[in-house]
Order: structure tokens, then C-alpha cells, then sequence
């Protein structure tokens, strides 16, 4: 993974309540150019608030490049899409072409990041899309999720990734008729006191870099691992390290998604209740809203805010991204609004109760687990066996 460096300034935000007035002053604020890649650019009341951010820059002559994922923006609004271009803005799609009929493994490898870069000089990296996060049917809105703005030296870690994988889209796809970019300067000066890391995770490289910054913290800590993950579904090496931090006096706390919003991703995940249970570990399940949240604490110093489950899709196939922040200001703060959210909106699974769930519930459970598995192994050329 990349090497801590310091002089940082982090910021949490705290679902798109914090997260998109933030975003969009920043995109005001731009002079030179904006990098923006999302999983989802939804057409709803939020996703027009920042397309039209993004447009009044562009129309500042503020060179904007928008990469969207191919699934999960697949139905991104042709109008939108039309009005952005009309206005100078630079869209493309992360694998494009996704058929509901095509079995090829490729069709799961997607660009699940969420990264704002502007002018080099400030970047906005977490789990929430470009959707509308107050409009949640049947919910308690906002969406639980978090994101970061990063300020300093990390910028000079941020911003060549960024780039890349635009011109990676970019001549994949055979756009050599937009001009390339100017070139600008990282805005890498210390303006802060935190260390930090920017961890990635891609198919060449990076394939394990963000798990292993899980598993390397896990295996240091002392007296607490917290881990909030809207899909929870680790490898054989992970769940083993959870329980051997409970086995040398470790807390470890889990907060899951209680909401059923991906049926056979949240049955399978529940497959491992009991064993987790049975080892000491902790498992809150957040019911006031849906839970999107991607994010850890451990021993109130080291945290991570990112894109990446835990989960095969995150840690197998997706491309993503997470900040790793050394610091006890910030972990405190997060610890702080994951333990309010676990006292306000979760419920505490017990073991007693567990082990008396239905026949029916259990092989529900086991069903989708086997059948997550099979998938991931077919879609990851059989690397689910740390998924046993």
C-alpha cells in the first residue's frame, strides 16, 4: 500500500448532508480543472445540484472530466448527459457496454470508486454516490455513509491515479479528440497535522492493498477494532484475523446493514453470524436508515474512509479507493458518530437469540453463501477460496 505521509488536513463528512455543500463550493471555487469519478450519477434533485456546479465551471472555462461507472450509472439520464456536454463538460463511461444477457466475468469488474479532485489542490474521497440521499422510500432519510476532504501532501498520491485511469478511459475508448489536459502542479504543501495513506485497489498492481492495510491495523491492534461495511462478506484470511484479535482481548465490534436492500449479498453475509458470535465478536445491525457506510476505527488512532466493502466484489473485482488517516482527533470523531448511529438506529444480534432463528432462516443463509461463492469464483478465475 502507499507509505503514510503527513502534513495533511482531513475533514469528515458525514453523509451528503456535509458531504455535497462541500463538494459543490468546492467545484465554485475551481479555476483549472475537476476530476470527478462515481459509481452512481443519479438525475435526481442532488445529482442536477452538481451537474450544474459542474456546468457553471465548465462554462468558466474550467476543464471538467466526469467518469461514471457503466452499471451503476447504466441508466444515466440521456438528457442530463446532453445538457453537460452542451456546456463543455467531459463525460465517460467506465466499461460502458452491459448487457443483462452476457455472462462474461469482465461485466463485474467495475469502477466502483468515488473521487473528486479540483485543481489539484483539494480532493473529496468516501463511499456516497451522486444520488439523493434524503430520498430514501419507506426510510428514515439521510443514506449512512461518509466521505473525506483532503487537503496537502496526500494530493501528490491522489492525483496521478485520477488521471490515469481517465486517460486510460479516454483512449480505450478512442476520444482522442478532446486536447490533453494542461498540465497543473500538485498543490502538495503541509497545511495540517495528520498522516495519512491513499490506498487503491485494481486488477494489476493494487489487488490486495486495501485489504491488507485492514489486516495489517487488525493485526496491531490492542483494545478495539470498530468496522462499519454496508456488505460484509471477508475472505477466509480476514475472518480468521477478527477472531484472533477477539482471541487476545480485542473488542470487536461490527456494524452491519440490517435493511434487506440486496437480498442474496445480505442473506449470504449472515451465513457468518454464527461463528463470528460464537468467537466474541460484536454485531450491531443499523436499521434506522440504509446503512452505506465504508468505513473502520481501530484502537482510537488508526481509521480508513472509502469505497471498499468487505465484500468479494470490493475486494476481488471493483476498482476502489480508501484514505487511511493516523490520527486520534479524527478517530475520535468517527468512533464518536458510528457509536451514536449504533445507540440511535442499530439493533445488537445476540448470540443466545441467534442459534434460535428458524430451520428455514438457516439454510436461506447457507443457500446464498454457497451461491456467492460460486459466483465469486466464476467471476474472479477462481480465487473464491479465501471465500470458503
Amino acid at each position: 500500500m502507499s507509505e503514510f505521509v503527513s502534513g495533511n488536513r482531513i475533514t469528515l463528512l458525514r453523509t451528503g448532508t456535509e458531504y455535497f455543500p462541500a463538494l459543490e463550493a468546492a467545484c465554485d471555487a475551481a479555476a483549472h480543472e475537476i476530476y470527478l469519478e462515481t459509481y452512481i450519477f443519479e438525475d435526481d434533485r442532488t445529482g442536477r445540484r452538481i451537474a450544474q456546479a459542474l456546468m457553471r465551471a465548465a462554462r468558466r472555462s474550467v476543464t471538467i472530466h466526469v467518469l461514471i461507472d457503466g452499471f451503476g450509472s447504466k441508466d444515466f439520464s440521456a438528457e442530463l448527459l446532453q445538457e453537460m456536454q452542451d456546456s463543455g463538460v467531459r463525460v465517460l463511461k467506465y466499461r460502458p457496454d452491459v448487457s443483462p444477457w452476457t455472462l462474461r466475468r469482465e461485466r463485474l469488474r467495475r469502477m466502483h470508486r468515488k473521487i473528486a479532485v479540483i485543481d489539484a489542490r483539494v480532493a473529496f474521497v468516501g463511499g456516497i454516490n451522486i444520488i439523493d440521499d434524503m430520498h430514501t422510500p419507506r426510510q428514515k432519510p439521510p443514506r449512512f455513509d461518509y466521505a473525506v476532504r483532503v487537503e496537502g501532501p496526500l494530493l501528490a498520491e491522489i492525483y496521478p491515479v485520477v488521471t490515469r485511469l481517465w486517460i486510460l478511459v479516454m483512449w480505450t475508448q478512442l476520444r482522442e479528440r478532446w486536447p490533453q489536459r494542461p498540465v497543473i502542479s500538485v498543490h502538495a504543501v503541509r497545511c495540517g497535522a495528520q498522516r495519512s495513506a491513499f490506498v487503491i485497489r485494481d486488477n494489476l498492481g493494487h489487488r490486495r492493498d486495501i485489504e491488507n492495510a485492514y489486516l495489517d491495523a487488525i493485526a496491531r491492534a490492542k483494545t478495539e477494532i470498530l468496522i462499519a461495511s454496508a456488505y460484509f462478506f471477508p475472505g477466509l484470511s480476514f475472518r480468521r484475523a477478527l477472531v484472533e484479535a477477539t482471541a487476545r482481548g480485542v473488542r470487536v465490534v461490527l456494524l452491519l446493514q440490517g435493511r434487506v436492500e440486496y437480498r442474496l449479498l445480505h442473506y449470504a453475509a449472515r451465513a457468518l453470524y454464527g461463528s463470528f458470535l460464537a468467537a466474541g465478536i460484536e454485531i450491531h445491525e443499523y436499521r434506522r436508515s440504509f446503512m452505506h457506510a465504508k468505513v473502520a476505527v481501530i484502537d482510537e488512532r488508526w481509521s480508513t474512509v472509502g469505497s471498499s466493502n468487505i465484500d468479494p466484489m470490493s475486494l476481488l473485482l471493483a476498482r476502489e479507493a480508501n484514505v487511511v488517516i493516523d490520527d486520534a482527533g479524527f478517530a475520535r470523531e468517527l468512533k464518536t458518530s458510528l457509536t451514536d448511529a449504533m445507540e440511535k438506529g442499530s439493533h445488537q444480534v445476540h448470540r443466545a437469540s441467534w442459534k434460535r432463528q428458524p430451520l428455514q432462516a438457516r439454510v436461506l443463509n447457507w443457500v446464498c453463501y454457497e451461491l456467492v461463492r460460486f459466483l465469486t469464483g466464476w467471476s474472479s478465475y477462481g480465487r473464491a477460496r479465501e471465500f470458503r
